[in-house]
């Protein structure tokens, strides 16, 4: 718990309501009797970005800035506290210049420029979480993809690294079909999907090669990040995969098992 004044942010709905409770711009509010993060009390983010966690990223909602006055509980993204002032009404242009580092973006967290998505580093796309440019699918790190997790460019399927592929998983240019499916370096006993959707698959999923702030990871320091989370059971399950071989696996990933 704090006393000192911790200033922050709070996002509204656009009668400056928040959980039933009415606010007022310039005015000051106690929350009387039992306070816990989660629960009682009045909460606020101290980043402004962290706000859009709990509230669509929407420009009929209020945001404003705030100052928590008594007591303050803080947890990993959110703080709540027992008396708060609404300092003033945050204009939806000094909303985007706060919560993007780049220029021009309509979306949330770009650290690069003209972005209507939302945690892109490159320039001029219209989906989320890309560090390739102009793409309209998600996570790419080529350019100018309709699908998701191209690393190369101008693909329409999903997980491709070469070019110009309507079928997914490709790494050659202009094919249609999809080619066959190794792990390992071997062909495997079971199939691509049977895969993604295991328990191996989802864990491997938890990949970011980004930061909170759209920032590009080192391939392998994001597996080390994802291996040091891993739990002993997980790490079993990983080394499960039909047809392992450690010595792959240190090549990709840079761990030695």
């Amino acid at each position: 718990m704090e006393n000192n004044i911790v200033k922050g942010f709070k996002v509204f709905n656009p009668d400056w309501t928040c959980r039933g409770f009415q606010y007022e711009v310039g005015k000051t509010f106690t929350h009387e009797g039992h306070m816990e993060l989660c629960d009682e009390g009045f909460h606020f983010c101290e980043k402004l970005a962290n706000c859009f966690n709990y509230y669509d990223f929407n420009i009929d909602n209020k945001v404003a800035e705030v100052e928590a006055l008594g007591e303050v509980e803080s947890g990993d993204d959110k703080s709540v506290t027992n008396k708060i002032r609404i300092v003033r009404e945050l204009s939806w242009h000094e909303v985007l210049e706060m919560v993007n580092l780049g220029r021009g973006n309509t979306g949330l967290g770009n650290s690069g420029y003209y972005n209507s998505g939302n945690r892109n580093s490159g320039y001029y796309n219209s989906g989320d979480s890309n560090s390739g440019n102009r793409n309209s699918g998600y996570y790419n790190s080529g350019d100018s993809n309709s699908g998701y997790y191209n690393s190369g460019d101008s693909n329409s399927g999903y997980y491709n690294s070469g070019d110009f592929n309507s079928c997914n998983y490709s790494s050659g240019v202009f094919c249609s079909i999809e080619p066959e499916f190794l792990l390992f370096n071997k062909p495997s006993p079971i199939s691509r999907d049977e895969f993604r959707y295991s328990e191996v698959g989802y864990i491997c999923r938890r990949l970011r090669v980004t930061d909170d702030e759209g920032n590009r990871i080192d391939y392998q320091q994001a597996w080390a990040n994802l291996w040091e989370s891993l739990s002993n059971h997980e790490k079993i399950i990983v080394q499960s995969i039909p047809n392992f071989d450690a010595d792959v696996f240190e090549e990709i990933t840079g761990i030695q098992v």
